[in-house]
């Protein structure tokens, strides 16, 4: 009987912090992704510019052949 006793308190405190557990995990996912999509934003505002440069280069190359 004790070690059913002692199963149903370690199932009980284990369901009553689980949402505590969620919730932080939640937070820190929701954290991260923020972290990716500003990553992601800074890497296509690179991108951008880098294609930026290489256009007016060739249009400068074209307008110095013509």
């Amino acid at each position: 009987m004790k070690m059913i006793k002692k199963a149903l308190v370690a199932a009980s405190v284990a369901v009553m912090s689980a949402p505590v557990f969620a919730e932080d995990l939640l937070s820190t996912a929701s954290t991260e992704i923020g972290a990716l999509k500003t990553g992601i934003v800074a890497f296509g505002v690179v991108v951008g510019i880098a294609i930026a440069i290489v256009s007016i280069g060739l249009v400068k190359r074209v307008i110095n052949k013509a």
